[in-house]
């Protein structure tokens, strides 16, 4: 019986330990909660709020892996195609102004597929 009760202890440990490594990786609704704050900005100019720089950069720093650059690519692909009125050059330009460096450029036809670093 104490062996049974051991494995099983053992078992979640295993399950406790691996938790973090089974994580879901970015996807989108991830991406549009944090460019959710953009959006007025990138439709309509003006003064960049804060917490818009906010979720550029914790994208950013979620996209940490080449997969989910190109997630966050995507997403933003159709996050532009599906909100009209968004200006192409304040979307683009976006990123650099709240100090974070994008390897692609934000547009509709940027082929996220050759996205490696």
């Amino acid at each position: 019986m104490d062996l049974k009760l051991s494995i099983a202890k053992l078992a979640m440990v295993a399950l406790v330990v691996a938790a973090p490594a089974a994580e879901a990786a970015l996807t989108c609704g991830m991406v549009a909660s944090d460019i959710a704050p953009c959006l007025n900005y990138i439709q309509h100019g003006g003064t960049i709020p804060p917490k818009c720089c906010n979720g550029v950069k914790t994208l950013d720093d979620a996209a940490d892996t080449t997969e989910d650059r190109r997630t966050a690519c995507t997403c933003l692909k159709n996050l532009l195609s599906t909100n009209p009125g968004i200006n192409l050059g304040l979307a683009n330009s976006l990123p650099a102004k709240c100090g974070v460096s994008v390897p692609y450029p934000i547009s509709p036809s940027t082929d996220c597929t050759k996205i490696n670093k």
